[in-house]
C-alpha cells in the first residue's frame, strides 16, 4: 500500500521521532497487518465490555471520613461515589 504525501494546512513542530515516522509513512514503509479490520473490531468490544463492566462494592468508613468525602465531592461538582470511583481509578492506574 502507497501513502501520498500529506499536505500540511498547518505548520506543526515535530521532534526527532516524529519526523522519522513521519518520512516511514510517506515513503511506504508502514502495513496494514493482515484482518486489521477485525483486529480493530474486536479490540473495540473488549474496551467495550471491559468499560462497561462494574461491580457493586460495600465498604465500611467513618462517619467523619464519609463527611468529608461527600464535602470534597461537592467541590470537585461529583457525587460521593463518582468521586470515590475516580480517587481509586487514580491510585491504581
Amino acid at each position: 500500500m502507497t501513502h501520498k504525501k500529506m499536505k500540511n494546512t498547518k505548520k506543526i513542530k515535530l521532534d526527532v521521532e516524529e519526523k522519522q515516522i513521519l518520512r516511514d509513512f510517506e515513503t511506504g514503509k508502514f502495513s496494514l497487518v493482515p484482518d486489521h479490520d477485525a483486529i480493530i473490531r474486536r479490540h473495540a468490544e473488549i474496551a467495550r465490555n471491559t468499560m462497561a463492566k462494574t461491580k457493586t462494592v460495600n465498604v465500611r468508613i467513618s462517619e467523619r471520613d464519609l463527611m468529608r468525602l461527600k464535602a470534597r465531592a461537592s467541590r470537585e461538582g461529583l457525587s460521593y461515589q463518582t468521586f470515590i470511583t475516580s480517587v481509586l481509578h487514580k491510585v491504581i492506574a
